[in-house]
């Protein structure tokens, strides 16, 4: 009787252990030496996660190939965000969604954090004519991070964050602030050499993104659809458009990897151009995640494109 009685004391045990163990495995667990950080646009997302290291789990909010522009979160997003510990965002209203997101999550723990900030941002570059006058688009520029140089204030801004929320990580997080700025001013360095080499200054783009080319390294872009790809110029815009490419000696018309405007396929048909990508990093895509490539590998892809369009 004994041992039967203690056979059935240890039976109880063991199957109370193991089901504590089961509920331990099956419940996600929290690290909390980990801050868990989302962002919006992808370049957000990887200075995060370089800058923070093991001690960050960032992730963009936006799924792969999406048209940032229209975006708009779930509510299991919004909650995402809530139970994080940062939300990382351009700022100045670049990001329609953002604003209500903010006062959404206001009461929240999450801290909120601007990427973009003290960083003077661009009119539209695409220019309209009304009564005979050219008039501004009036839209500001969004795409900041695909300059290399303001890229680093933002990497720096997410760097300040990040020893805000833990401060014990401070020298690691410096230290791989300092890695990723040396790889920008390598970026921007290139930038700089094809440009100045290149033949010609010009590019014949389907959306205005690339603004801050223009001011940093002095190429022209010539715009078919503005800041927004789903704006199409009129039958006068689109005729001016294809004499200006034809003006230029315009090869190629450029397309975005997530977005292909029709009015874009009909100047390239007129004027007889090729086509080529330029990624706008706004979402990786899932070739880019299958293949593991980052904002630097993008932007060098990006290079040899440019390279090719200035020929």
């Amino acid at each position: 009787m004994k041992i039967k009685s203690l056979l059935s004391v240890l039976l109880v045990v063991i199957l109370t252990l193991f089901g504590c163990n089961k509920q331990e495995a099956t419940e996600p667990s929290k690290n909390k030496n980990v801050l868990t950080v989302y962002t919006t646009v992808y370049p957000l997302e990887d200075f995060a996660q370089k800058i923070g290291g093991d001690y960050v789990q960032a992730k963009s909010i936006y799924p792969p190939g999406v048209e940032a522009h229209t975006f708009e979160p779930t509510t299991r997003t919004i909650k995402q965000l809530a139970d994080a510990d940062a939300f990382i965002y351009i700022g100045e209203g670049m990001e329609g969604f953002v604003d209500q997101t903010i006062q959404t999550l206001k009461n929240e723990h999450v801290t909120l954090v601007e990427g973009a900030k003290g960083i003077e941002f661009l009119d539209s570059t695409r220019e309209h004519e009304e009564n005979g006058e050219e008039h501004n688009d009036g839209d500001k520029d969004p795409h900041v991070w695909l300059d290399p140089v303001l890229s680093v204030q933002i990497a720096e801004n997410i760097k300040n964050a990040l020893i805000e929320l833990k401060p014990e990580a401070k020298d690691t997080f410096e230290k791989n602030f300092a890695s990723l700025k040396q790889q920008l001013q390598q970026l921007d360095e290139q930038f700089q050499t094809i440009v100045k080499n290149a033949p010609k200054k010009e590019i014949l783009v389907s959306h205005a993104a690339y603004g801050y080319w223009t001011k940093r390294y002095g190429i022209q872009q010539l715009s078919i659809a503005g800041l927004s790809p789903s704006n199409e110029p009129s039958q006068k815009e689109l005729a001016q458009i294809i004499d200006t490419a034809k003006k230029y000696h315009i090869r190629y018309v450029i397309f975005e990897q997530n977005v292909t405007p029709k009015v874009a396929d009909i100047v390239k048909n007129e004027i007889g151009a090729d086509v080529l990508r330029l990624h706008n990093l706004e979402a990786r895509t899932k070739e880019d995640i299958e293949k593991n490539k980052d904002y630097i590998a993008i932007m060098k892809e990006n290079l040899e494109v440019l390279k090719k369009a200035l020929q």
